[in-house]
Parts: structure tokens; C-alpha cells; sequence
């Protein structure tokens, strides 16, 4: 037998889709990988006979973007546009479970794609240097190319600041939540917390210093009017007809905009930069509104506040800042940034820099969706188990670690990306494994009653805290077994499905790590419907083998009857239908896509009484049925974390 030849295909769809190929930027949305069949022609001969050969499909092979195998190799720019690609996609990379990967990256790296580095030769820079580091390969128009690094530093300092400018969404439980879920990921900020409203004194003597150099003004224009004299990406703006005040009229219009004389609206201080900008942030943007509103910490000291856009870079002065790093919708803020910090201090320092958000699956992260969808009561408030915050996250039982692995695993980008949010279940779920201990729950319970066992006779079986090998956990717990039990109702069938091999009629199953136990007939109500499993147990059993060698192949959890407690179990699913909730339609309702089966109530749920003093943060795993936590709100309920298995791998 030998390998007469092998046949490397291309990507393609595994579906019905008119359009076979599957191309680059499909993986990534989908969170798979880039591959194509591999087959193998197999060629055998017996004694000199005739030559058979036998073709066989070995598996997927991946596929390096922008090789001869990939789809875009062979399509002119054109066609790449149509497709969603990129015009000068370069390749020379893999896609993994959606993500960009590179071999001897250090050799070839990409152009333009930050690049998160663990190097030890970094640590020999200096004492204060660690091994990480982020890198970027940086190419011009003729070809020549510089690699920059920023360096993971051990001393360095992040503030913690409330960009509280806006005194209608600004409420101190906001603060007092994000502090909470900030402690929670294990960042302390010492002494370093600082708000905007900390600095209003100082935003205001430094919009005057720009009205005394002429770069600001105060404009009697409507927002409606502004919006319509800004113009367009292809037509330039037009300059207000109050644009040209002197500076002592426009300092005095501003004293008298911060002593109250004015109405909401009917003023605003506007930088003084160019209406013909390309950039339409750059179009005398506006810095300074009144609002005769009361603020949660300076009370009703002020009626006007300043813009978030004016206040940042200023903050960021004064704090100190080096690298300002927000998300990639800020990138046409930037020149803005730079000119307030230019024209205020006169150097290029601090800089603003920006990076791809952090896009999963099923969710949606624009904070005005997610306030719509707690002020419309849709969800349970900023911490329900299904929202994308952090204290939903901890109400559903998610842990700082998994958060921090996940993070680090999709990585640093310049381009948006969508993650599959079966990763961060994923590598949730491994640590669970681990580190969660087993308790027995029966969420949707039916009666088992074992005809011949002692109706007041109770006994203890000592069952493992955590079984998995790689946790070296050899504790046990007893729990409590008598002649009334709970199991689940689907673990029995009058009439079973095909290779079930749980409880049916006159069949037996293993209670785990307890009796084999045979089924003899049931109790129906009045509707027919099963209300108690009779069985008989082989007493000779107990923790052991049948003595005659006979084989059982089901195994169900249980818990007493007269030793359990009552709760309420929540199931949760994704809560949106759509994987990629940026690319429904402009003019949809994106509440139109919430999944209805996000969470599925269990009531009357039985687990053993050894979870009386569970708390809100303990995470078990529940036997065959998942991991979950107590409810941080609702005393009785436990909130699923994530379920035993699933597809995705890592």
C-alpha cells in the first residue's frame, strides 16, 4: 500500500450557499478557520494483482491567505471589493477560529497590524521592562518600512477618571458601579481617581485663554442651524455670521453664558478652527453648552460644561498622560485632540491613539442600545446576566481571569473584528473545570420511588467535590439517599428514542454513586402525565458492581427527596439572533433581532442541601446540566454560567 497522490483544495462552504467559496474575511466574522480538503489517493496491490486505488478526504488543511490556493489570488481588485476583501490584501498569514495568525512572525511581520509580543530579551531594556510588548511594522509609499515598539512597563500608572461633562447621563450610581466592577477585575487605583467636574475651574480659564488668542467664539447659531452650516464631506462648511466677535465681546458673552443670563441652547463657545476642513470634527466644533442642570457632584454651581472633546485632552495634560487609548471612532477626533493640546500647551504631548473595540457575537456594545434596553425594562437592569457589562458578567458568574484570557487572546487591532463569544465561554468553562465544585440539582424533577428501601431508613454516600484528575482535588461530601427521589424527568421514557440508555420501563440504571436501580412501572395523574417512577434497587450494589458481572450502561443524578432545597434555575442564551449586530440594516430596529429563548425560567429546580450556604460568586458545577452561581439579587435563584460543552474550540 502506498500514497499514490495527495490534492490540496480550496476553501469552501459546507452548506447549501449558491456561492461555494468561502473567503478570508467570512472566517473572521464567523470565528473559523481558513481551510481547504485535503485528498489522499490510497493505492494498494495484492500478490501482483491489479492496482486499486481508493480516494479518501483526510481532513481540512489551513490555508495561507493570498496563496495559490486562496480564492483571492486569483480575483482582480475589483472582485475583492464585491467581496468585502480588502483591495491590497498582502496574505502571507492563517486564520484560526477567526483569528489572524502568523508563522515566524518575528521574520515576516504583517504591515500595519499591531502585533501583542511576549519576549524575554525585552526584560534586558531595563528594570522597569517586562517580556510584553506590542510591535508594529510600518511601511510608506515607497517601500521602506520602520518597526515600532511599545513596551509593557512594570511602574507605569493608570488613573481612574469619570468624564462626568454631561450632567443629564452623569448619576453617582454610575460611579459608584464602575468602581465596583473595576475592584472586581483586581485594579486598584490608590489615591490616582479623578473627575472632569474635578477640573471645571480650570476648563473655563483655558476656554478663555483660547477666546483671548482668538480661537474661540461664542455663536448664537441653533444646533439645527450648526448642523446645517457644517456642511458635508464633499462641501465645505459655512462660517457663522457670528464668527468674527471680537475678543472682548466674545469674553463677555461667555461671563455672562457662565453667570446664567442665557437659556438652554441659545448659546454655545465653538473653537475657531476651519470650516473648510476635510475632517468634519475640525469645523469649529462646539466646546462649551449651557445646560441649567443639576450636576451629581458641583450641584448647581454651574450652567454651562464643557464638551468631552475639549476636556479630555486637557485632562490628560494636567494628569500627566502619555497615551490616551480609546477606540477607533475617535480616529477623525484626533486632530482635535492635537489642536486643543498644541494651542493650550504648546507641545505634542500627551497623544491620543486608537485601537479596534472589542466586538463578540450576539451582543450589541453601544451604551445608547444597552441604556434603551434597561430603560424599556427588556432586560434586569446594567447587570443582566445577558448584557455585555461587567457587573453582568459577575451577576452571571463569569470570573476576572476567564475575562483577562479572553482579552488577551483576541488580541490588539487597528481593524475592526467580530469574536465569537464561544471563546470566551470556552476558556470559561476551562477554568471552571478546574476550579468549580460538583453539586448534584435536578432542574426539572419527577418522583423516583424505590419500592424496596426502608421508607425511614436514610443513608450517606460520599461523592466527589471535583472529579477531574488535573484538579487533584481527593475531598468528598456526604449526601443524603432515601426511599423518595428526585431525578430528571428526562432521564426517563415509557417509550424511548433509539440508543437511550437511561431510565425506561423495566430497564436499570446506576444512581450515581449509589444503587443500580430497575424501573417497575409508573403513577400517572389524571392527564396521563408520569408523576412518580416506581424501581427497586439491587441492595447488594452500593458503590459497587453487580456481583453477577452484568453490564449497566446509564448513569443519573439524584437527590432526596427530604434532603433538598427548592429553587429557581435561569438558563441563559445569546440575546440577540444575529451574530453580527453592526451589520443589520441602517434603518432596523435592533430590538427586532433579541432572542426570545434568552433565558428560560425553571421553577421548582431540587438540589442537595449541601448548597444551603452558597453564596453570590461560588460557582458549582451542577452534574450533566452545567455551571452555575447564586443569583446577587434574588435569594433562591441560580443563574446558569455557561453549559458543559459545546462545538467551539479553542
Amino acid at each position: 500500500m502506498w500514497i499514490q497522490d495527495v490534492k490540496i483544495g480550496y476553501p469552501i462552504k459546507e452548506d447549501d450557499s449558491t456561492d461555494t467559496r468561502l473567503l478570508p474575511h467570512e472566517c473572521r466574522e464567523r470565528g473559523i478557520s481558513y481551510t481547504a480538503p485535503m485528498t489522499v489517493y490510497l493505492a494498494h496491490q495484492v500478490n501482483n494483482g491489479e492496482v486499486v486505488v481508493t480516494e479518501r478526504r483526510v481532513g481540512q488543511l489551513p490555508i495561507m491567505v493570498g496563496s495559490n490556493r486562496c480564492h483571492l489570488s486569483r480575483m482582480t481588485p475589483e472582485e475583492r471589493v464585491r467581496c468585502g476583501e480588502e483591495v491590497y490584501e498582502l496574505g502571507g498569514y492563517f486564520i484560526c477560529n477567526g483569528l489572524e495568525r502568523l508563522i515566524r512572525f518575528l521574520q515576516v511581520p504583517r504591515r500595519h497590524v499591531i502585533m501583542a509580543i511576549d519576549r524575554s530579551s525585552f526584560q534586558k531594556r531595563g528594570p522597569a521592562y517586562t517580556s510584553l510588548g506590542c510591535q508594529i511594522k510600518c511601511v510608506r509609499d515607497d517601500q521602506s518600512s520602520v518597526t515600532l515598539t511599545l513596551h509593557y512597563l512594570r511602574d507605569g500608572r493608570c488613573n481612574l477618571r469619570f468624564d462626568d461633562t454631561n450632567p443629564t447621563k452623569e448619576d453617582t450610581e454610575y460611579v459608584d458601579s464602575i468602581q465596583e466592577d473595576i475592584r472586581w477585575l483586581g485594579f486598584s487605583w490608590g489615591n490616582r481617581k479623578f473627575y472632569a467636574s474635578d477640573y471645571f475651574d480650570k476648563l473655563y480659564d483655558f476656554a478663555v485663554t483660547l477666546i483671548k488668542k482668538g480661537l474661540a467664539y461664542v455663536d448664537d447659531l441653533s444646533a439645527e442651524e450648526i448642523k446645517a452650516y457644517r456642511g458635508t464631506l464633499t462641501e465645505p462648511g459655512k462660517e457663522s455670521p457670528y464668527r468674527n466677535r471680537s475678543v472682548e465681546e466674545n469674553l463677555d458673552l461667555f461671563a455672562r453664558m457662565k453667570a446664567g443670563e442665557f437659556a438652554d441652547g441659545t448659546k454655545v463657545l465653538r473653537a475657531k478652527i476651519d470650516m473648510a476642513s476635510p475632517n468634519l470634527v475640525m469645523r469649529d466644533t462646539v466646546i462649551y453648552r449651557i445646560a441649567h442642570v443639576k450636576h451629581h457632584r458641583t450641584g448647581d454651581k454651574w450652567c454651562i460644561y464643557p464638551m468631552y472633546d475639549f476636556a479630555h485632552p486637557i485632562q490628560d495634560a494636567i494628569e500627566g498622560i502619555t497615551f490616551s487609548l480609546c477606540s477607533l471612532e475617535f480616529e477623525n477626533h484626533r486632530p482635535l485632540y492635537e489642536w486643543v493640546i498644541t494651542n493650550l500647551f504648546g507641545k505634542e504631548f500627551p497623544k491620543q491613539r486608537e485601537f479596534a473595540r472589542l466586538n463578540v457575537t450576539n451582543t450589541v456594545m453601544s451604551k445608547r442600545y444597552l441604556r434603551e434596553l434597561v430603560e424599556k425594562n427588556i432586560v434586569d437592569g446594567w447587570d443582566d446576566p445577558r448584557m455585555p457589562t461587567l457587573s453582568g458578567l459577575r451577576r452571571r458568574g463569569y470570573t476576572p481571569t476567564s475575562i483577562f484570557t479572553f482579552v488577551k487572546e483576541a488580541g490588539i487591532s487597528k481593524a475592526d473584528n467580530l469574536v465569537d463569544m464561544r471563546q470566551l465561554e470556552a476558556v470559561l468553562r476551562a477554568e471552571l473545570e478546574l476550579n468549580a465544585q460538583r453539586r448534584v440539582a435536578v432542574l426539572e424533577p419527577v418522583k423516583l420511588i424505590i419500592d424496596n428501601y426502608p421508607a425511614d431508613q436514610c443513608e450517606y454516600f460520599d461523592l466527589p467535590n471535583n472529579p477531574n484528575r488535573d484538579a487533584n482535588d481527593t475531598t468528598t461530601r456526604k449526601v443524603a439517599f432515601t426511599k423518595e427521589l428526585w431525578i430528571e424527568n428526562s432521564d426517563f421514557f415509557e417509550v424511548p428514542p433509539p440508543k437511550f440508555k437511561r431510565l425506561t420501563l423495566g430497564s436499570e440504571v446506576r444512581l450515581m454513586g449509589a444503587y443500580l436501580v430497575r424501573c417497575t412501572g409508573v403513577d400517572k395523574d389524571e392527564n396521563g402525565k408520569v408523576v412518580a417512577i416506581h424501581a427497586e434497587a439491587d441492595l447488594e450494589t452500593r458503590n459497587g458492581n453487580p456481583a453477577d458481572g452484568r453490564k449497566v450502561r446509564g448513569t443519573i443524578h439524584w437527590v432526596s427527596c427530604a434532603h433538598c432545597l427548592d429553587a429557581e434555575v435561569e438558563l441563559y442564551d445569546k440575546l440577540f439572533t444575529e451574530a453580527n449586530m453592526n451589520s443589520i440594516p441602517d434603518d432596523a430596529d435592533f430590538k427586532d433581532y433579541l432572542n426570545p429563548d434568552s433565558v428560560k425560567v425553571l421553577q421548582g429546580a431540587k438540589l442537595e442541601e449541601s448548597l444551603k450556604d452558597a453564596k453570590p460568586g461560588d460557582r458549582f458545577q451542577f452534574v450533566r446540566n452545567g455551571y452555575f452561581t447564586p443569583d446577587s439579587k434574588h435569594e433562591g435563584v441560580y443563574n446558569r454560567i455557561v453549559t458543559l460543552k459545546d462545538s467551539f474550540k479553542l
